[in-house]
């Protein structure tokens, strides 16, 4: 079963990807993790047609999460949300539809909903790039809250929202950061992690090149873009990604000097 998305819709909000903008960092890891485990059931359970407002009837209507109590249920359906938005009428939501199936391996399908996680919070997709990045590329190399602590503190200057958390909410962000990452399949380890590479999956980066074309981010520059390294590629490595997924069929990329061909819809079904 897969999701179908609708044709992306337009809009003018240039902030459409979180990721890309220019907001402060949200402290939402201090309450509760990327709930990886809740939004894999949430979406294993709803139509191939998503329509709007139906994850929301899922999780309060029908109880898909088996939650015990109404009020439970409400926080689940506000927390999800605000990680991954869940509206088939938003335009980044429809390009991770564009992208998702169930039919995906498991870990193409969590590499697929991280990077969905990250282009819609500024803070893990620093984090991701800034600090996990080198991490994956020496994987497996361990990981601290410690470490991801100093990196958030390293951002102070540039992000004022930072200095009025208290110590309490910044290391419970950084334990709850690698607790989730570690779902998602970038770090294994309970008490003491270590990073995971990921392998190179078709979905997760055409994820990420539709998130830049919404930010109208043209084709040449994103064969350069930084933003791959949230699935462990560096900028001068995205070619040869891309290369290699069309030579699997996975997607249409031609590159003749400044000229730049690139089919999404190539391997589709």
């Amino acid at each position: 079963m897969s999701l179908k998305a609708r044709p992306i819709a337009k809009t003018k909000h240039k902030d459409i990807v979180p990721a890309f903008g220019g907001g402060p960092y949200l402290a939402r890891l201090s309450t509760r993790s990327a709930l990886a485990s809740d939004l894999k059931i949430l979406l294993a359970s709803v139509s191939e047609k998503l329509q709007e407002e139906e994850c929301r009837r899922m999780i309060l209507e029908e109880n898909c999460l088996a939650k015990t109590s109404e009020s439970s249920r409400r926080r689940a359906w506000e927390d999800l949300s605000a990680r991954y938005l869940l509206r088939p009428s938003h335009p980044l939501f429809q390009s991770f539809l564009a992208e998702w199936s169930n039919h995906m391996v498991e870990p193409e399908k969590s590499l697929t909903l991280y990077c969905l996680w990250a282009l819609n919070d500024r803070l893990v997709a620093h984090l991701g790039s800034k600090y996990l990045f080198p991490r994956l590329r020496q994987a497996p190399s361990p990981l601290g809250a410690d470490d991801v602590v100093a990196c958030l503190f390293a951002e102070r200057e540039g992000h004022p929202e930072l200095a009025k958390w208290s110590q309490e909410t910044t290391a419970t962000v950084s334990r709850k950061y690698l607790a989730s990452i570690r779902d998602f399949g970038l770090a294994k380890g309970v008490y003491s992690k270590v990073s995971v590479r990921p392998a190179l999956y078709a979905a997760p980066a055409r994820l990420l090149v539709r998130a830049l074309r919404l930010a109208n981010t043209k084709d040449l520059q994103i064969v350069h873009s930084p933003w791959f390294r949230l699935i462990g590629l560096d900028s001068h490595e995205v070619i040869d990604a891309l290369s290699e997924l069309s030579r699997q069929g996975k997607l249409g990329f031609r590159m003749q000097a400044d000229v730049v061909e690139l089919d999404l819809e190539v391997g589709q079904p």
